[in-house]
């Protein structure tokens, strides 16, 4: 890996660290209660959750080594109480059946890029930086970056670009890359970020930030295999929550986010006719929605960590079975009237239940 795993590196302040712990409490109060850091990272989240709930066992995954290196030595006084497992997150139903935990109370998901990823210039990662393109989270296998941009078919790569990465100037951008290969390898992110700067018109590039940031999201994911990794892993994860277990998802652009609001809704609605009075057993809700929508961060939260200005938090409980066997048959709720405004309702302001 190029790394030594005994020299840790990395700064982290975990993103609505408080918001998290405020949602999840009701789960991880619960004598036993199984706690799954789906993205351990640094291990921000979970050493919160480890310190303020001493009867909560943690399973963390993660498939960057190094990240778990770091974790590992981080949560080293909460040994008795800890699996940290090396894993995709779409892993979670093999790694629970080998530990032997039917369910789960209580998860997390914080997607995207760790603080490590992003702070480490030789993971490539970074398009302000200079590096190696590699951008594998998993440093000991898959395709880098850099096989993507050289080997892949000009019509792959522009598919790739418009659609993990929303770029509108998909296609310029590929032009260049394709010339510039043509030329010698592209084997680093600055001279990526670069041909991309010179390939999107002036115009463009004086607003929206840095202009290569959706390449590089795109070929993030696509090295990666983000999206269908969480397209699996979000039902996945709603299979194994106990009931009245809870889940948090932070996600940090649209696409994710998409996935995710689709995968709760789809089970926090009846799947009943429509047109009758009553819920037949069986049909109804099997989550309840703890958040309005998404949830933004505060200017507070974001000026304290600039790296949370684009969160987007979600957050569900388990039904349980038993309440939904007392339901059955019942009316069904009226809606009720819209809500004005649409801000972040705060600690002790949201309606739970609420969705969109």
């Amino acid at each position: 890996m190029g790394v030594d795993m005994g020299e840790l590196r990395g700064t982290h302040v975990p993103v609505l660290l408080e918001r998290c712990l405020e949602l999840l409490a009701p789960a991880l109060d619960r004598r036993g209660a199984v706690h799954v850091d789906f993205t351990l990272g640094l291990g921000g989240h979970a050493e919160a959750v480890l310190e303020r709930h001493p009867d909560t066992v943690l399973v963390g995954l993660d498939r960057d080594l190094e990240a778990l290196a770091h974790s590992r030595r981080r949560l080293e006084r909460f040994a008795g109480r800890t699996h940290l497992v090396h894993a995709v997150y779409d892993e979670l139903p093999e790694v629970l059946a080998d530990l032997g935990y039917p369910a789960f109370h209580s998860g997390l998901f914080d997607l995207g890029v760790s603080s490590l990823q992003l702070d480490e210039a030789d993971r490539g990662f970074a398009y302000a930086k200079d590096a190696p393109l590699d951008m594998r989270m998993d440093q000991s296998r898959g395709i880098t970056a850099e096989e993507v941009v050289n080997g892949y078919e000009p019509g792959e790569l522009v598919r790739i670009l418009r659609q993990y990465g929303e770029e509108k100037f998909a296609q310029r951008i590929v032009s260049a890359i394709v010339r510039e290969r043509a030329k010698g390898r592209i084997v680093s992110s600055a001279r990526l970020a670069d041909l991309v700067r010179d390939a999107i018109p002036a115009a463009a590039r004086r607003t929206g930030g840095n202009p290569a940031k959706r390449t590089f999201q795109a070929l993030r994911i696509e090295v990666n295999a983000e999206l269908a990794a969480l397209e699996s892993a979000v039902p996945a994860a709603l299979d194994l929550l106990a009931p009245k277990g809870r889940l948090v998802v932070m996600s940090y652009q649209s696409l994710e986010d998409r996935i995710v609001k689709r995968a709760l809704a789809e089970r926090a609605r009846s799947t009943g006719p429509v047109d009758l009075p009553v819920e037949l057993p069986g049909t109804g809700p099997s989550l309840r929605l703890l958040t309005r929508g998404s949830e933004p961060p505060t200017a507070a939260e974001v000026a304290e960590n600039p790296r949370a200005a684009s969160v987007k938090l979600r957050a569900a409980e388990r039904i349980d079975e038993q309440d939904q066997a007392r339901g059955a048959a019942r009316e069904r709720p009226r809606m009720s009237a819209t809500h004005g405004g649409r801000g972040r309702r705060r600690p002790g302001e949201h309606q739970e239940g609420e969705g969109h």
